[in-house]
């Protein structure tokens, strides 16, 4: 059974930084391509994010300059280091993964980790 397992979301005030943590299971963790996703409320699922197996990287340009993705396949776990939050970033984030590259669509997702931002 595949498990993404998203931890280390909370309320923050503008400005901060948090560190968000994908737990994976039931998959070889180093042959996937993984991502952050986020939702606001009332709105549509975002790209946050990609890391490919090689560790290659994409950003969304609202984040380019604040926030790094990286990955460690010997723990398969997936980071997500946010700095300098902004309040509209509030939202649930999600990690994804793909077996394919580049990714059409992602398989496998995580419950979410919510993380408030307060101005």
């Amino acid at each position: 059974q595949v498990q993404l397992v998203e931890s280390g979301g909370g309320t923050v005030q503008a400005g901060t930084s948090l560190k968000l943590s994908c737990a994976l299971s039931g998959l070889s963790f180093e042959n996937l391509h993984m991502a952050w996703f986020r939702q606001a409320p009332g709105k549509g699922r975002d790209f946050v994010s990609s890391i490919a197996r090689s560790g290659s990287t994409i950003y969304a340009e609202s984040g380019k300059d604040r926030f790094t993705i990286s990955r460690d396949n010997t723990k398969h776990t997936l980071y997500l280091q946010m700095n300098n939050l902004k309040p509209e970033e509030t939202a649930v984030y999600y990690c994804a993964a793909t077996t394919a590259w580049p990714p059409v669509g992602y398989e496998y997702w995580g419950q979410g980790t919510p993380v408030t931002v307060s101005s």
